[in-house]
Order: structure tokens, then sequence, then C-alpha cells
């Protein structure tokens, strides 16, 4: 088997593999029961129970039944995906989406999470950059090896240390 023919091989596979996945996302993008389960997920309940409209499930819920039938309603009737969230978002207001839309000011809520996770760090790399800055400046300032000393007890008491602890500074 030559190299031309192992080539031939492989493309082919992938072929047959990339055509599979698509028939595989093409079966699951028709199917009215896999839109209504998108759709419900990407919709809140509006009875207050802060739960997924195709989620929601505790007991007594008045809102949920109704919302459904209409949502399979529409995509009966073969509305599209954005005319169905405008529909909901119109009738039960923007809270009945699950996510914010990414038009005009709901983009912010896309964008502002993210720039403020980028000023935190940001901010966090610059003060310990000042931190490790001031510290590496005082250390600099105290440590001061060829200066003489100055005061004859401190020069006394640095020798004696020295002398009891063997610590001339001969490495």
């Amino acid at each position: 088997m030559g190299a031309s023919s192992r080539l031939s091989m492989w493309i082919k596979g992938a072929q047959a593999l990339a055509l599979a996945v698509a028939v595989c996302f093409t079966l699951g993008a028709s199917d009215a029961g896999a839109r209504f389960n998108d759709l419900g997920h990407r919709m809140m309940c509006t009875c207050g129970c802060a739960q997924l409209l195709g989620e929601c499930n505790h007991v007594g819920c008045t809102e949920s039944g109704r919302e459904r039938a209409e949502l399979a309603a529409m995509i009966a009737n073969g509305d599209d995906d954005e005319k169905i969230l405008g529909a909901f978002s119109a009738k039960y207001g923007a809270t009945v989406l699950a996510a914010p839309t990414a038009h005009g000011f709901d983009v912010v809520a896309w964008i502002a999470p993210v720039a403020v996770f980028i000023a935190a760090l940001l901010g966090t790399i610059l003060l310990v950059r000042r931190w490790t800055g001031v510290s590496f400046k005082m250390e600099k300032a105290a440590f001061k090896p060829n200066e003489p000393e100055t005061d004859p007890v401190k020069a006394a008491l640095r020798d004696k240390i020295r002398r009891e602890t063997g610590a001339d500074g001969g490495y």
C-alpha cells in the first residue's frame, strides 16, 4: 500500500466523517421537538420560580403550561426562532429571555463582565508590581554595605555579634 493510497483513504474517511456530522446536525435542526427543547431552554418561566421554561416543574405553576402551549403553537405555525423570542419578549417583557440579546444596549450585559474581569486583573497586576517595587526600594535603602557605621554603640554591638557567631562575612 503506497503513501498516496493511504492519503486517499484518510481523505475519504475524513469526508465520510464530515458528512455524518453534517447529517446529524441537520436532522436535529429540523426536528420540532428539538426546537421546542432549545427555545424552552432559552426562556424563563414567568411565574417567578427562576427556572427555565423547559424545566419549570414546581407544583401549581399556572404559567409554564400556558407558555409551553404558546411555544408549541408558534413552532407548529413555522415561525422562526427570532420571531418566537421577540413575541415572547414583547408579551412578557425582556425578563422572559434567559440570556440578553446581542442587539442594542443588551450588548453591555455581555461585555461588562469581561471588562470588569480585565480591569480587576490589570489593577491586581499593577498593585503587585507597585508593592514589589516599593519593597525593593525599601530593601535597597536599608542595605548599604559600603557605608561606615556612624553610631559607635551599634558598631560595637555588630562586631560583638560577628565574633560570637563566627559570622564575619568571609564566605
